[in-house]
């Protein structure tokens, strides 16, 4: 698959947003949350021939990088597009934290696997974290400091 890879900016807003409204069980967030985290947060975006199909969302606090969202478009999903954000984002991190953080769906075995892979670990659960349904979190960490 061949797709482009960059940070967002504030115009990329509307399209996150439109991408984010599609993923079922995403997290779902106002234009206001996504112009902050865009400009205070790291933001990577996925485009395929010109158009934005993938995004990955986080954080930092105290030394730390916290996944808020990620979402790929429908019709991409299991295509390398989230692994390839994930794998970027971590790119990033090494240089300016010393963890990524992250919580998912207990049930989400697809983004579970998918980190995972990228040498999360699994660290905690937030039981009935999540609403509609009522669904624990798992936590994960990927640590750069040993």
């Amino acid at each position: 698959m061949s797709f482009a890879n960059r940070t967002a900016t504030l115009a990329d807003v509307p399209a996150i947003l439109a991408l984010e409204r599609q993923a079922i069980g995403g997290s779902h967030w106002t234009v206001e949350q996504y112009h902050k985290l865009v400009e205070g947060g790291v933001v990577l975006v996925a485009e395929e021939g010109g158009k934005l199909c993938g995004f990955i969302g986080a954080h930092a606090v105290a030394g730390e990088w916290e996944i808020e969202n990620v979402a790929v478009a429908a019709e991409l999903v299991r295509r390398g597009v989230g692994t390839e954000l994930v794998r970027r984002l971590i790119e990033r991190a090494r240089s300016e934290a010393a963890a990524i953080l992250l919580e998912v769906r207990e049930s989400n075995l697809p983004a579970r696997g998918l980190y995972e892979k990228q040498g999360f670990r699994e660290v905690g659960r937030r039981r009935g974290y999540y609403a509609d349904p009522v669904e624990d979190a798992i936590l994960y960490s990927l640590r750069f400091d040993g």
